[in-house]
């Protein structure tokens, strides 16, 4: 294999070349996923956040419309696997999965607002899709 050859790599099919998202677009969509943040200050600002960026820009933005869908969507999910680990902590299991839920939360949101600001569509691990 030479590597000094171009290759070609399969592109996935929501995949859209970042000529065609504007920076705005993208920036909106990257504020789909951090405003889950505004949940550590205000209430349920972790599900608001999105829904309102969402409701807002989605007619206008094709990526923001995806992303915004996204994040709430994995929000929703997150507020019920936490619901869930919170009644285990009766079980002693609960507090190792509320912190390991919480930091999933984290982590997997920073890597969505990176992803969304290049322009990908993003989709979120154990994500339920409340709306499509």
């Amino acid at each position: 294999m030479n590597y000094d050859e171009p290759h070609e790599y399969d592109e996935p099919d929501d995949y859209r070349p970042m000529d065609d998202i504007s920076s705005e677009e993208r920036t909106w969509a990257m504020f789909c996923h951090l405003s889950m943040f505004s949940g550590h200050f205000i209430p349920f600002g972790n599900i608001l956040g999105p829904l309102i960026i969402w409701l807002v820009k989605r007619d206008e933005m094709p990526l923001v419309d995806d992303q915004g869908k996204e994040a709430l969507n994995f929000q929703i999910s997150i507020m019920l696997y936490l619901i869930i680990s919170i009644l285990l902590i009766f079980v002693i299991i609960g507090i190792v999965l509320v912190l390991a839920v919480a930091i999933f939360n984290i982590v997997v949101t920073i890597m969505a607002a990176i992803k969304a600001n290049e322009g990908y569509e993003y989709r979120y691990p154990l994500c339920i899709r409340f709306i499509s």
